[in-house]
């Protein structure tokens, strides 16, 4: 059998951790090869050995049979490797085109020669169906089109090898299957694509193989043909997962959290982005706004949590009017951010100060304007025992370093011990693995039999029908329904997210 990409024995160390054991992984031409493993299995790691970014310890990389060298990134893109990193690296400030053409530029006699650029960009985006305005600001188009111009900054270097590091990790359900068909037809031309996710879906829809890590070690390849889901979570965990969320009905009791009339406006724009919003979310329930990404949630999150200003209306938090209330006296309001890196974590400081981010002013951990170093470390440690947070240094580690999904349950963690009567969970599972998903979905369901009150915000439609007891579907700034998962399918949500079915909200 000929193989495109061969990475053999490959081994990387970083201080406390083995990220790489001894891992094996072979790509054939033409093939879509899914990489499946836990948050911090060493994924991301591997491909960023082959990507050049890291050298490993130990090991061989062969190309089309004959050994290489991958120094940096530039050496990988001359043998054609080519990577779509989870965290995008777009520079915000340029354009789409400049983004794409940077460090491959057309220069004549020093000076740029954009049309020809111009015109390749062009030709790329129609023949694979990726739709983007050249001269658009990266900081002003979406998620999703950012991740076009990061596949089309690939196939503007003419890379054979796609490196796809969980690519719909941030993607509407809309944009995960057109990125699908845009993998498939790479792969008819003749790509090789390396992918790596948590979503088993994805993996039986889309690849030909897999390879599986746990904890740094190559645990085996399988072909989709022949498997099932359950069996590759089994082969990722080492156990066997539960797939299905087991819940209760609710007991809804007292509303904790109401907004009335509840409007936003985008300060860029003048548009009104949250238009006279109702909501309730009563103890003991999980209520879920659902809705194509860029509907209003983020501003609504955003206004609920004291992070924007209101234009009008009124938000209410356990019987107080916390309307234009700071941050710090939202007191019993939790919340767990959409983007994790922007939001969510300081990554130059370590796991330990990210667990007290909310609480180390308290006399806990500050003593006469001291901090008490100790009993931060001892808190963290107890934490990441308790949630399973994966960390080469324990309490020490840079948030920087961490795999995304140990980013996250850092978060999970930080905001669930808090005790809050309301947590306002945005994107919780968003780059989870099977086992991190069925753990976070059962703390939020654990806190919403405590009597706590949830406000789930979620594009994932399968998290939407089981964790919630009430869907709010929002669409352009309204709410347009108020659904319950069990008398709704699928394809009517999608419909009523979409705009093209209104309900009674």
């Amino acid at each position: 059998m000929e193989y495109v990409i061969e990475m053999l024995g490959i081994t990387k160390e970083f201080p406390g951790i083995v990220a790489n054991d001894d891992v094996t992984l072979q790509l054939r031409r033409g093939e879509i090869h899914a990489l499946l493993g836990e948050n911090g299995a060493g994924k991301s790691t591997l491909m960023s050995v082959l990507f050049g970014m890291y050298q490993p310890e130990a090991g061989v990389i062969k190309k089309d049979g004959q050994p290489v060298r991958i120094k940096d990134p530039n050496d990988a893109n001359r043998l054609g490797i080519g990577m779509v990193h989870q965290h995008f690296k777009l520079v915000q400030n340029f354009t789409v085109l400049q983004n794409i053409v940077l460090g491959v530029e057309t220069t004549r006699r020093g000076f740029l020669r954009m049309e020809e650029a111009r015109r390749k960009v062009t030709e790329l985006s129609e023949r694979y169906g990726m739709r983007v305005d050249p001269d658009a600001l990266v900081s002003d188009i979406t998620v999703g089109m950012q991740q076009r111009v990061e596949i089309l900054k690939m196939l503007y270097r003419e890379n054979e090898i796609l490196i796809f590091d969980e690519p719909t990790a941030v993607l509407t359900p809309q944009e995960i299957d057109e990125l699908m068909k845009i993998m498939r037809d790479l792969a008819a031309e003749g790509k090789s694509i390396l992918f790596i996710t948590h979503k088993l879906a994805e993996i039986m829809s889309v690849a030909d193989r897999c390879s599986v890590l746990r904890k740094g070690k190559y645990i085996g390849t399988v072909d989709i043909a022949d498997a099932t889901a359950e069996g590759l979570s089994e082969m990722m965990v080492g156990r066997k997962v539960n797939l299905r969320v087991e819940k209760k009905p609710a007991e809804p009791g007292e509303v904790l959290f109401h907004t009335e009339n509840l409007c936003v406006r985008n300060k860029a724009t003048g548009k009104l982005v949250v238009d006279n919003v109702s909501l309730s979310v009563r103890a003991g329930e999980i209520v879920c706004v659902a809705g194509i990404d860029g509907n209003g949630q983020s501003e609504l999150v955003c206004a609920l949590t004291g992070l924007a200003p209101v234009e009008s209306g009124k938000v209410e938090l356990c019987g107080r009017d916390v309307t234009h209330a700071r941050v710090r006296e939202r007191k019993g309001l939790a919340h767990i951010p959409e983007d994790r890196q922007k939001y969510g974590l300081v990554l130059d400081y370590p796991l330990s100060y990210n667990l007290v981010l909310q609480s180390y002013y308290s006399p806990l951990f500050c003593r006469r304007g001291f901090l008490q170093y100790g009993a931060i470390d001892r808190y963290a440690e107890e934490l990441i025992e308790r949630f399973d947070i994966r960390s080469g240094q324990g309490a020490k580690t840079l948030a920087r370093s961490m795999s995304g999904g140990n980013q996250q349950k850092a978060i999970v963690a930080r905001e669930i011990d808090r005790d809050p009567k309301v947590l306002v969970a945005v994107q919780p599972t968003r780059g989870l693995d099977v086992g991190a998903i069925e753990y976070i979905h059962s703390q939020l369901i654990r806190e919403r039999d405590e009597g706590k009150g949830i406000l789930l915000v979620s594009l994932e439609l399968d998290e939407v029908m089981n964790v919630s007891d009430r869907i709010l579907v929002i669409y352009e700034g309204k709410i347009v329904a108020d659904l319950r998962p069990e008398e709704v399918t699928i394809q009517e949500l999608g419909l009523y997210m979409a705009g093209s079915k209104k309900g009674v909200a």
